[in-house]
């Protein structure tokens, strides 16, 4: 295990008025990096066919494929996963995407159930020990489109879904190359209790993403009864409480949460070689909860002391090293 700023991609040493970790974070997700992806990098979306996958249990999820057009035989297929109330056009997203595309990649990008606007795909909501989904998800990606190696990758939430898919894969039949995290969930339990003490807007952000997405889906579906309209004037807290005893089988907040855990020695057993990218920093997700993680030999973790939560912004054009970082790290572990 590595707790280190160096990389083969250099140091992140980012201008002093971009060290701050809630610049950082806000930045990433800012409307100014949106814009700066339409001006440069459209043509991840403009070359995107929609798919729909069918991931076993009568559950479909939607993505977009990009197949780059640089080389005669793609470097790889890179199937990219967001973060909470994120969705497969978040800007880190695309600018990876956008990336990993002029690079010789072919591009996957998913959506979790009832992200990016697919509440009516699925009637029952989404949660984050949805892994079984997500792997059939995987499987019927690697189906449809045969190019290898095949890499997946996650940012937040998405990266916690990578690496546990990355635990699955052998036993899913996946045949899956490399698998990368930036800033991944380690700890649900720890990273709930950071958002509640980080600034107010983190908690507001997300409840507002969240709140609006409920509500849409029971729009779409008015026969069920998903939620009392007073439980989404609750906290981060309450609210995912009472959604967690009305609608799974974890019969407690701590159980649901434990059950997308990968703190301690769950990556251990990982047997998929994997790189793992976050901040110290990190306003969201804390760096104890990393540095306490049992990691199997093919495990490499960097820690750099700046980013705050998916930004690594590096300059003031607003790009990020994150991107710089995992294209490296698909050279070395990649070779082609």
């Amino acid at each position: 295990m590595t707790d280190s700023a160096r990389t083969d991609s250099g140091v992140f040493d980012p201008p002093l008025l971009l060290r701050n970790a809630h610049v950082q974070s806000v930045l990433s997700s800012s409307f100014l990096r949106r814009a700066a992806f339409r001006r440069n990098d459209a043509t991840l979306e403009n070359t995107a066919d929609e798919c729909i996958l069918d991931c076993g249990n009568g559950v479909r999820l939607q993505g977009f494929h990009s197949a780059q057009r640089v080389r005669s035989e793609p470097r790889a297929l890179v199937v990219l996963l967001h973060g909470w109330e994120g969705s497969a056009q978040s800007n880190y997203i695309l600018h990876t995407g956008a990336r990993l595309l002029a690079e010789g990649c072919d591009v996957f990008r998913l959506n979790f159930r009832d992200h990016g606007g697919t509440q009516a795909l699925n009637r029952e909501l989404f949660h984050s020990c949805r892994i079984a989904e997500v792997v059939g998800a995987v499987v019927e990606i690697a189906r449809r489109f045969p190019v290898r190696p095949l890499v997946v990758g996650g940012f937040s939430l998405g990266g916690n879904f990578a690496l546990r898919v990355a635990l699955r894969a052998p036993a899913a039949g996946i045949p899956l190359a490399w698998t990368f995290a930036v800033c991944p969930v380690i700890s649900p339990r720890a990273g709930l209790r950071a958002i509640e003490d980080a600034p107010w807007f983190y908690e507001f952000y997300f409840m507002r993403k969240w709140r609006e997405s409920l509500r849409r889906k029971q729009a779409l579906f008015p026969e069920l009864e998903l939620f009392a309209r007073e439980q989404l004037r609750g906290g981060l807290r309450d609210l995912t409480r009472q959604l967690v005893e009305q609608h799974t089988d974890f019969g407690t907040l701590e159980n649901y949460l434990d059950g997308y855990s990968i703190a301690g020695d769950t990556l251990a057993a990982l047997t998929v070689p994997a790189n793992i990218l976050t901040a110290e920093d990190d306003p969201v997700i804390p760096v104890a909860g990393f540095r306490e993680l049992k990691l199997a030999p093919q495990t490499e973790l960097t820690i750099v002391p700046h980013g705050g939560h998916c930004g690594f912004i590096r300059d003031f054009s607003l790009n990020s090293w994150a991107e710089d970082f995992i294209l490296a790290q698909m050279q070395r572990r990649l070779p082609i």
